[in-house]
């Protein structure tokens, strides 16, 4: 059974309201961590926005190489400038105001009409390779020659940073080549090379186009101006009464010969590399069907096995699979994977990348600890500052054991880490977590997901013993207990068994707060933290829980009325007096 990919249409109902049109977004990734974004007016808002954003260290070391394409049509003895980029005090040029349309049907496309000619400009990446395809297509129904120039604004920068041409201590070199340009800095650390598949590339001087406002990045009290260089720029003339399609392709590499290879693998059949790509997702809602073929496949659920794909990358240094915890600018992170692997593989029947992501968390296993996240600077090493993570690896073995009945590679691959891990949180790891004598983890500051920091203090330390922590200690003892059994291990599943008694008894004893008729956020020796989070629906979350059905339905209770919101949980009641509904402004 075919099933047809969803579709969004933005009118000039939407478009034509800029306030907020320019808040809404799209992006297309590539399988490396690497990307494609923007808004729906063709408005980079942030300096994560670009057409393409290279990972040169799948799925980090990430780069904006091609910050956009900016094009001038030209019909007769007018001119149309349809690119559109923000300053301080304007938008120069308001080519914005040609759209007459914007769709995602599932790729980005722009629809602009320039009297009577139509412009269609569609956007999307090959899979598994730094390059971004812009397919254009252009109908001329005039009796005029339509004259198009394309200008490329490229940039080298990490894709935190911004550039200011003034503190540079490089310059950009072109190379030509057959209809396009090899585009390289002279520190000689990466190469672009962009591609038309009609019309000439005429290498100018170059130019830079200064100080382009990110709004998003200044409402966040980040770095907001940024320098693009125009190297040079695409020509091409349509015919009157031609409909004409052309493609220009930006493809990137760290050396000229890995460039030049990237390349060659997109440009020779660019139409059979999106019907490839179309094809591919089409397979991702397919293969979701043939596991719920009673599921009705609408649009929303089809953007949602689609959506999945995005934050499944591979990961160059373990040659398998790892999770993206969210774009524009988070990497891979341990608890993000980890507690977002069903939803991602399981449910959508990836079994094999399911096991690739568990495969590459074990190897990055350290003294017990699953990294907390991976930098995205190239060179930096895993940071482990996390007491959470860990645990919910043990959730993920179990949720992949209950989706694939596989025994043999969790006995194979994960059994020995597994044990490796307890032992270590009964002797004591990294960052004092360690098990307590009561049978409870205890752990430093700012270990758990409430690890924000201002002026380098954790706003929310949570140090000593936090709530979910016991409650996947408790599940990963009782995994432990139900593998042992089913590896013939008596010994150890009694010995699990034991260690989950312990922690349950302990736990029901120092976190039921019989005055609130809810759990404890944290306890420590200097107190017990009565606030009201929605740390503690953990507890009841799990396949296995430390509460009995009374205290469990009191929670569910407690924290559906009190905490309950359109988009998730509140982290603290509104009743509160440290609640704060909103939070806008910079990190500080």
């Amino acid at each position: 059974m075919k099933i047809d990919l969803p579709k969004i249409h933005l009118g000039l109902n939407v478009l034509s309201d800029f306030n907020k049109a320019i808040r809404m977004e799209w992006i297309v990734t590539n399988g490396l961590g690497g990307y494609a974004s923007s808004t729906v007016l063709g408005i980079n808002t942030r300096k994560y926005h670009g057409l393409l954003i290279a990972a040169f260290n799948p799925p980090t070391d990430r780069k904006v190489l091609l910050t956009k394409l900016d094009e001038e049509i030209q019909i007769g003895d007018k001119t149309y400038s349809i690119g559109s980029n923000e300053f301080d005090y304007n938008i120069q040029p308001e080519g914005y105001r040609f759209l007459s349309g914007f769709s995602l049907s599932p790729f980005p496309t722009y629809r602009y009409v320039l009297g009577k000619v139509q412009l269609q400009k569609t956007i999307f990446m090959p899979y598994g390779k730094n390059a971004t395809v812009i397919d254009y297509e252009l109908f001329n129904p005039t009796r005029d020659i339509v004259n198009v120039r394309i200008f490329p604004l490229v940039n080298y920068r990490h894709f935190h940073n911004v550039t200011d041409k003034d503190k540079l201590d490089w310059e950009f070199i072109q190379k030509p080549i057959k209809q396009g340009v090899n585009v390289y800095p002279s520190l000689l650390s990466s190469t672009l090379i962009i591609f038309s598949s009609d019309g000439k590339y005429l290498a100018g001087k170059g130019k830079w186009t200064e100080q382009m406002h990110f709004r998003v990045d200044y409402s966040r009290g980040e770095s907001c101006k940024d320098d693009s260089f125009q190297p040079g720029w695409f020509e091409l003339n349509v015919a009157s009464e031609e409909k004409k399609r052309f493609f220009i392709v930006a493809a990137a590499g760290k050396t000229e010969s890995e460039v030049e290879h990237v390349f060659s693998s997109i440009s020779k059949d660019v139409d059979a590399l999106h019907n490839q790509e179309l094809k591919r997702r089409e397979g991702l809602i397919e293969k979701f069907h043939e596991h719920y073929s009673d599921v009705s496949m609408e649009d929303w659920l089809k953007w949602m096995i689609l959506a999945t794909d995005s934050f499944i990358v591979n990961r160059e240094s373990t040659k398998a699979k790892s999770v993206i915890a969210g774009y524009h600018w988070f990497e891979d992170w341990g608890r993000d994977s980890l507690i977002s692997l069903p939803g991602l593989t399981l449910i959508t029947g990836r079994f094999e990348d399911a096991k690739k992501i568990l495969l590459t968390f074990k190897h990055y296993c350290h003294k017990g600890i699953i990294p907390n996240h991976f930098p995205d600077y190239a060179g930096e090493k895993p940071a482990y500052n996390t007491v959470d993570a860990t645990l919910w690896y043990f959730n993920a073995v179990l949720q992949y054991l209950k989706y694939t009945g596989d025994l043999d590679f969790v006995h194979k691959q994960m059994w020995s880490l597994l044990k490796s891990i307890v032992e270590h949180h009964r002797q004591g790891t990294l960052y004092n977590i360690h098990l307590d004598d009561d049978g409870l983890i205890a752990h430093g500051p700012q270990l758990t997901w409430m690890d924000a920091m201002i002026n380098n203090e954790p706003v929310t330390p949570r140090d000593g013993k936090a709530v979910e922590i016991q409650a996947l200690w408790y599940n990963a003892l009782k995994t432990m207990e139900l593998l042992a059994n089913r590896f013939n291990q008596k010994e150890q599943a009694e010995k699990y068994s034991a260690m989950a008694e312990k922690a349950k008894e302990s736990f029901v004893k120092k976190f039921w707060n019989p005055q609130t008729g809810w759990l404890f956020d944290v306890v420590n020796d200097k107190q017990k933290d009565a606030s009201l989070r929605p740390n503690q629906i953990i507890t009841v979350a799990l396949d296995f829980s430390m509460l009995d059905k009374a205290k469990a339905e009191k929670i569910v209770e407690i924290v559906w009325k009190k905490l309950f919101a359109n988009y998730g949980l509140k982290t603290l009641s509104e009743e509160d007096p440290r609640y704060v509904g909103s939070y806008l402004g910079d990190w500080n």
